[in-house]
Parts: structure tokens; C-alpha cells; sequence
């Protein structure tokens, strides 16, 4: 339980306390002074409104309250029972802003699956993976271990590689919570595989049952302010009113089921016995990224006041950056009587800091087509310019120069190693 709901509880505790000696309880009234001290002769003020609930009960005057009559949005994941109304969520969320700018920190909402870890059911796992004793693996006991066999819930987890590394350097700029779409029992048990302290999470565990609408996330049930909020998931449309808050991460696809559910043919990396390299995946390239927001976002030459700056400009800046000297051609990617200004690839590849043109010449860099046999294809083969896909601009991994450049500038040593990964963005091409 934090800080938040044991706060609550005490406060209820005391209402409660206060409200069994109120002679009138629509009336202002003297509690004893053996309650609340040398405030014998204040007044309290006895509600409606209502600022929330905790188990039934009103958190400001203690008596119990009919939930369907008290509007306001539950937190069960701080502690079952409890529920704010707006105006008590912009109290705390206010007061919360002041602690974390003081303290030099922003909030970071973290996805769990393919993002952190990867699962995968008992009756998932393939035949591959069978015979290659990852389940075995999985149940040793190791140390430093990061393939977990959870009997309880019937599936195996493979955590991220850098991950723990991620975790303890991310805590010291970001109140962290995580947020899956996941059950309660399933998000609590890989809460415990990556902080089996409790020091980073402790009870900001959100799971589907928090969600305030089917099959999306919000922010209204994180107690941090939007403009501080810098969201990790791979998935974009589950934050369809949060997606300038949002940086999007490249999947974690470790066993075969993952593989097959987004329909990729290749073996996965456990089939191949293989994984992402701890100096420089996702999570240690993503780390990067976010030293870089916390470090704008915290920049002491700005005169702007803390309480004023927005993270969602900082994202917007530092998105900006990642093809910031790319100059794009598209080449029969759009239909020929579409305007390709007006298209989301187009702009999306502008948002991302490239600029966009129709004709080939000497200073274009990238050609983007959807097969290569067109001219501008040729051309850029014949020019040894870059020719991708148009997933290359879609692609989630794309958040900084450097991670982009090591996904699509390969050196020779490292070609073979991530042609398969880069296969479906880079086109096949007959030279």
C-alpha cells in the first residue's frame, strides 16, 4: 500500500472517529480535544460534495455513502475500495506535480508485455521450443535468472534483456508505474519478477479491471499530470487521447507464440537460441531517450518555470530528431490521384523531422516504394541510396537517430546477424 492510501485510511479513521461524537450531523460541530487537539473550537464542515470513497465510507466526513451516488473514478489498484471525484484527482495530481518537479522527477507509464517481458502459455510453447528444454530452463532456480516457469498462472516469462538495469537507472528520473491490459493476478505476478524489493512499483500495479473504458488506456487513473506522464508500449491504439505522451517500442518477440501471433513465419529467438544483446536493444537504446527527455525537460537554461513545461512537447522535439538529414522519396506508395502531402506517411515521416519530396535528385537519401521495380527504385540502387519499405517510417522502434541508424546503417560484421530483422523493411533488390 503507498503513501496515498494509507493517508486515506488515516483520514478515515478519523473522520470516523470524529463523526461518532457529532450531535448533528448537518451541522458544523466541536469534536473532542482529545481527537483533534488544540482545534477544539474548529468547525468542520460536513459534506455533499463528496470528495471520494474508501470502503463505503466518505473520505472527508466519514459517513457512508451509496457508491452509485458518489460520481468519481475507483483506484483499486492503490487500495480496494477507493475512489476520488474529479476535483479531489486534480487536488492530488496537483500536489503530486509539486513533490515530483521538486525531486527532479517525471511519471513513466510502463506496458508489460513486449515491452518488458514476453509470455507465453504452457499450451503455446512449440515443439521447437519443447525439445529445446526451455520450459526446463525456465524452472531452474538460478541465479540472476530471467525465464520464469509461473505454475500459478500456467505460462512462462522471459524478461527483456537489460531490463533490471533499466528499472533501477529509470527510477532515479521517473515515478514509475506499469500498465497492462492484462488481469490483476497476471500483472501482480510479473510485477513481483521485476521488483521483488517493491521499490520501484510498490502499489502503482494498473491492470485491465482499472481501465475506464474497454480496450483503452487513460491517464485518468494514474495520480501524475498529463504534462508529466512519458508512456513505453508498443501498442499505439490502446492510447488514442494519449498519444503525444506516448513513445513507441520496438516488440519483444522471445518465444514462438508471440511470433506466430503477429504473424511473423521466422523461428523465434528461443527456437534460435538467441537474444537481444544487453548494450544496445530496445530497453538500453530507449534508456538513452529518456535520459535525453528528462535532461530538456530539467534543463535549467530554460527560463520557462518547471510548473509550465509540457514532457509532450519534449517527446515532440526529441521525435523530431530521429530522421532529422533524411530527405524521402515516396515511389508508388500512394495512389496516383492522392495528394501525398495530405498523407499519413508523408507527415508522419515529417512529424519524425525528415523532409519529404515527389522527384529524385542528388540530396534525396531514402527511397521508400513498396516493391523495386519502379524507376525511382532503380534509381536509388544505381545511386546506392537507401531503399525501404514504407514499415521502415511505421516501424516502432524509430524513436532516436542512433537506434534508427543501427537498425538501417548496417556494417558488414553486423549484416547477417539482423538481416531477418530488417528483412521486412528493406526491399529485396536485383543488384
Amino acid at each position: 500500500m503507498n503513501l496515498t492510501a494509507l493517508n486515506y485510511m488515516k483520514c478515515s479513521s478519523k473522520r470516523r472517529r470524529v463523526e461518532e461524537q457529532h450531535q448533528d450531523q448537518r451541522t458544523a460541530v466541536t469534536p473532542d480535544e482529545d481527537v483533534i487537539g488544540s482545534f477544539k473550537d474548529a468547525q468542520i464542515k460536513i459534506c455533499p460534495p463528496h470528495p471520494g470513497l474508501f470502503g463505503g465510507l466518505c473520505i472527508k466526513c466519514g459517513k457512508d455513502q451509496d457508491e452509485e451516488d458518489v460520481p468519481g473514478v475507483a483506484f483499486g489498484y492503490i487500495h480496494e475500495g477507493l475512489s476520488l471525484d474529479t476535483s479531489e484527482m486534480d487536488r492530488l495530481r496537483g500536489s503530486e506535480v509539486k513533490n515530483l518537479l521538486r525531486k527532479r522527477k517525471l511519471v513513466l507509464i510502463l506496458d508489460l508485455d513486449h515491452t518488458l517481458i514476453n509470455s507465453t502459455r504452457f499450451h503455446d510453447i512449440s515443439p521447437a521450443e519443447m525439445d529445446l528444454g526451455i520450459p526446463t530452463a525456465a524452472s531452474k532456480d538460478v541465479p540472476d535468472k530471467s525465464l520464469f516457469n509461473l505454475q500459478g498462472i500456467h505460462m512462462l516469462t522471459k524478461l527483456r534483456p537489460f531490463v533490471r538495469k533499466f528499472l533501477e537507472e529509470a527510477s532515479d528520473m521517473f515515478e514509475m508505474y506499469i500498465y497492462t491490459m492484462g488481469d490483476k493476478a497476471y500483472a501482480i505476478e510479473i510485477a513481483k519478477l521485476l521488483d521483488p524489493g517493491n521499490v520501484y512499483f510498490c502499489s502503482k500495479v494498473i491492470s485491465n479491471s482499472d481501465c475506464t473504458q474497454r480496450h483503452q488506456k487513460g491517464l485518468d487513473v494514474v495520480l501524475g499530470a498529463e504534462s508529466t506522464a512519458v508512456i513505453l508500449d508498443d501498442t499505439e491504439h490502446v492510447w488514442q487521447k494519449h498519444k503525444e505522451n506516448l513513445i513507441l517500442m520496438e516488440r519483444y518477440h522471445y518465444f514462438a507464440s508471440s511470433c506466430r501471433q503477429f504473424g511473423f513465419s521466422d523461428k523465434s529467438l528461443s527456437e534460435l537460441m538467441q537474444d537481444e544483446r544487453e548494450s544496445d536493444g530496445a530497453l538500453a537504446t530507449i534508456l538513452h531517450v529518456l535520459k535525453r527527455v528528462h535532461a530538456i525537460f530539467f534543463d535549467s537554461g530554460v527560463e520557462t518555470a518547471l510548473s509550465s513545461r509540457d514532457v509532450r512537447q519534449v517527446i515532440k522535439r526529441v521525435r523530431q530528431e530521429v530522421l532529422q538529414g533524411c530527405k524521402l522519396v515516396f515511389t508508388r506508395v500512394f495512389r496516383s490521384d492522392w495528394r501525398p502531402q495530405d498523407q499519413v506517411l508523408w507527415k508522419m515521416a515529417e512529424q519524425l523531422g525528415a523532409v519529404c519530396c515527389s522527384e529524385v535528385d542528388s540530396t534525396v537519401t531514402h527511397v521508400v516504394a513498396l516493391h523495386s521495380g519502379t524507376k525511382k527504385a532503380r534509381w536509388a540502387v544505381g545511386n546506392n541510396k537507401f531503399l525501404l519499405h514504407p514499415r521502415w517510417i511505421e516501424r516502432p522502434a524509430i524513436i532516436d537517430g542512433a537506434g534508427c541508424r543501427r537498425m538501417v546503417f548496417l556494417c558488414p560484421s553486423r549484416r547477417r546477424r539482423a538481416r531477418k530483422r530488417l528483412q521486412k523493411m528493406l526491399l529485396p533488390t536485383d543488384s
